[in-house]
């Protein structure tokens, strides 16, 4: 905590300062900034959660984003409301940074934590419901944005580098078509693909029938259903082109860092933030890509070290990025 001295002479003004205490001086606000330690929500999913009309939560959540408490982020046609990310080199940072640590040693609600999993549950729903309709034309869809032949060797050469062929067990979260299944079933001696779609299983069932992939097992499941019957298990997990379908993308990471063994290393390939709204009805998407600083904050909140990263443009204007995190 910076002293009053070091205030006065930085970033932070006393007016600021009083500002945002005032702001944080109200229980529901406070629990507002303890959930958004889990994610981004939007309006009406925070009225829900903590069961206050929408007029009342927009009041509050005015009076948090003017402090500088919250972020507002625009998806699609809704805004969702997140922690802002801090910097070590400014004092508010630094303050925000102390306010949220505490905050995050009060546990929610049960009241609040089950309202929580309604929600993730409602938003997991939609995106299986997407994908059921759309299995068939899975392909289609994600040609509009980014097929796996522009990304595909990329994964392979980022894979091959890792020499991590002695390990046993590989995950690989949403599949897909199984496109990178044959890749990770040479490199080690089990697989394991999770999706919530039983339909895009079945469709990397068939691959896997058609390329005679014995070593790979299709499970319907989640990361956090996971966890229960294989922790610390897998030395490498990938997500390709998924976070952005998924409820809560921190919480994979979370979940993930459970599932990986001491040195285990994960893959994120995903999406750069970007503007092209369409996307979330044309392709299922929950999130227009992600800040690089997102992927690096969850991962470091789940134990994760960030490694080397790669980033690659596409030519209808979306942005790949491929970062790798190690359990260490």
């Amino acid at each position: 905590m910076p002293t009053m001295l070091a205030i006065a002479e930085s970033d932070l003004t006393i007016e600021q300062l009083a500002t945002a205490n005032k702001a944080a001086g109200d229980p529901l606000r406070l629990s507002i900034l303890r959930l958004l330690e889990q994610g981004a929500f939007g309006v009406m999913e925070l009225s829900q959660i903590f069961e206050v009309k929408q007029s009342g939560m927009s009041h509050h959540l005015k009076v948090l984003s003017q402090a500088g408490l919250v972020n507002a982020q625009r998806e699609g046609n809704s805004i969702f409301y997140r922690r802002p990310l801090l910097s070590e080199a400014k004092s508010f940072s630094q303050w925000l940074l102390g306010l949220f640590r505490t905050l995050d040693a009060a546990p929610l609600s049960k009241d609040v934590t089950e309202r929580v999993s309604t929600i993730m549950a409602e938003r997991a729903t939609a995106c299986a419901e997407f994908f059921a309709r759309h299995a068939d034309d899975f392909r289609e869809q994600q040609d509009l944005i980014a097929s796996y032949e522009h990304y595909g060797d990329a994964l392979s050469n980022i894979l091959s580098s890792l020499g991590l062929d002695n390990s046993q067990y590989a995950l690989e979260i949403g599949p897909g078509e199984g496109a990178f299944l044959p890749q990770l079933a040479s490199h080690f001696e089990h697989v394991v693909g999770i999706d919530i779609s039983p339909d895009m299983l079945a469709k990397a069932q068939d691959l896997c029938s058609q390329q005679v992939l014995t070593n790979v097992a299709l499970l319907n499941a989640t990361t956090g259903e996971l966890t229960a019957s294989h922790p610390s298990r897998f030395g490498f997990a990938v997500a390709n082109m998924v976070m952005h379908h998924v409820p809560s993308p921190k919480t994979i990471f979370t979940e993930v860092a459970q599932l990986l063994e001491p040195g285990g290393v994960f893959l994120v390939t995903d999406l750069c933030r970007h503007e092209q709204t369409w996307a979330k009805e044309s392709c299922g998407d929950l999130w227009l890509g992600f800040e690089p600083e997102d992927l690096t904050r969850w991962a470091a909140a789940a134990g994760l070290t960030e490694g080397q990263s790669q980033f690659s443009g596409l030519r209808n204007g979306f942005q790949i990025q491929f970062r790798l995190f190690q359990r260490s």
